[in-house]
């Protein structure tokens, strides 16, 4: 599985999932950085076949419009203290792998996991 995490999420999340194991990169490691336009990290996405993990809701207007990003991972935490949402990922990074096998939208917010059709 492989990530792209965008501007509006920590790098610390990035690093985080890089130390669990997995091909994540964040806006902040590409050549224009944070930023990168969404068109960009679509096409990232699409050419790497990355799950782009946001908060950004202009990405779920271009997946539901023309399927880009490939995968979406939508966080609607609201405002959150990094270390919460790492502990969030950390409670569900199994859960959230095993999803995206079979599925291209998922939202995740603090309480739950939305599976979206």
């Amino acid at each position: 599985m492989k990530f792209l995490v965008d501007a509006q999420l920590p790098v610390r999340l990035a690093r985080f999932l890089q130390a669990s194991g997995y091909d994540t990169l964040h806006t902040r490691d590409l050549p224009q950085k944070n930023t990168t336009s969404d068109t960009e990290i679509n096409d990232i996405s699409i050419e790497q076949g990355r799950v782009v993990i946001t908060k950004d809701s202009d990405f779920v207007d271009s997946f539901m419009t023309i399927q880009k990003p490939s995968k979406l991972l939508l966080i609607s935490t609201g405002n959150i203290e990094n270390s919460e949402l790492e502990r969030i990922f950390k409670n569900n990074l199994s859960t959230l792998i095993d999803l995206l096998q079979n599925n291209n939208y998922i939202e995740m917010n603090r309480d739950e996991i939305i599976v979206h059709q």
